[in-house]
């Protein structure tokens, strides 16, 4: 998933915590393979070990920054197949 900031950074930054807990919890559930801030700073990349794009979807809709109307997120599809996550598999 790629966001897109919708508003400036400092009304993200206001809600930064609320985010960072959100995927906190979805990694507890081992769902977020890694994410990040995009430099600069206009959104960014969570990666998803999920199987649809509809279960991506799902998740994201409940992040703060969705619900608040602060960034919106493109569903983009992703195989590793080289580098560090080469191989990666969704912990059973």
């Amino acid at each position: 998933m790629i966001s897109t900031y919708l508003a400036p950074l400092a009304e993200v930054d206001a809600a930064r915590d609320a985010h960072l807990a959100f995927l906190e919890e979805l990694e507890g559930r081992g769902l977020v393979v890694t994410a990040g801030r995009q430099d600069p700073p206009n959104g960014g990349v969570v990666i998803l070990g999920v199987d649809t794009e509809a279960e991506a979807r799902e998740l994201i809709a409940q992040d703060p920054y969705v619900q608040r109307g602060l960034a919106e997120y493109q569903a983009v599809g992703w195989q590793p197949s080289r580098g560090a996550l080469a191989g990666w598999q969704r912990p059973a």
